[in-house]
């Protein structure tokens, strides 16, 4: 690997002009790596349409295609480990993450129809906002194998090329994902959302925190209100998104 181009990039991205310039040095710096194709995106969401996400990409054709038409985003393990991740990390090594899912076979036959499509292995890159997760940038093809360094290059190149896109895209998205959250929860309010989003119920916190289930209750429609949440299942979506857990 090249590091002193990743480097040079950093370097130089605050001075390219545009979507275009940006991503055709960007993209030159990809094949010179070893990489074939890449997708810059927002954060995913369950969405039949990946192309409102999409700030700039290079994949084999037809791959995006079958991926929907599989519904593949609904299990795709990369995807569903990016929502934890707080750093890079290679696509093959999530497999083993979700051994015991109920969807590993689905997993597994996803992972053979990407090779298939040339996707043989890749990296994800998490992109992280004063809200949460915001996006990600993805590199794949043959294999290529980084060293930390070099992982941590392209950390940075992932949130500064984020960044610079989505403003040339989306002005008003830019200003949205990193405004400061005004969310202001009190302890109890935050403890009961942690212990919230690992699954428990009512009873469950309240025995946790010492507190009857009724006062859980009024904690958790405290919550919804803060956090403008439809229900709890809502409310520890926003706390995500927020960053408010993790």
């Amino acid at each position: 690997m090249k590091i002193n181009l990743l480097v040079q990039f950093l370097a130089l991205i605050d001075e390219l002009r545009g979507r275009e310039e940006t991503t055709a040095e960007f993209e030159r710096l990809l094949t010179l790596c070893g990489f074939e194709y890449y997708w810059l995106t927002q954060a995913p969401k369950p969405v039949e349409s990946l192309s409102g996400l999409l700030l700039a990409g290079r994949w084999p054709e037809g791959w995006p295609e079958t991926y929907l038409r599989k519904r593949y985003m609904q299990i795709d393990p990369t995807v569903r480990y990016l929502g934890h991740a707080q750093a890079g990390f290679r696509w093959r090594d999530t497999l083993s993450v979700f051994r015991s899912s109920p969807h590993r076979k689905r997993m597994e036959r996803m992972m053979v129809d990407a090779r298939q499509n040339g996707l043989e292995d890749g990296y994800i890159f998490p992109v992280h906002g004063r809200r949460g997760l915001v996006g990600s940038l993805s590199l794949g093809g043959k294999p290529v194998d980084l060293e930390g360094v070099e992982l941590g290059l392209f950390e940075s190149i992932a949130r500064r090329l984020y960044w610079k896109l989505i403003h040339v895209a989306d002005p008003e998205a830019a200003a949205r994902l990193s405004a400061v959250v005004d969310v202001e929860l009190t302890r109890r309010e935050m403890e009961a959302l942690s212990l919230l989003a690992e699954g428990m119920t009512s009873p469950d916190i309240g025995r946790v925190l010492g507190i009857s289930s009724h006062t859980v209750d009024w904690y958790m429609n405290g919550l919804q209100e803060k956090l403008g949440a439809r229900n709890r299942h809502h409310a520890v979506a926003i706390a995500f998104r927020l960053g408010l857990v993790s």
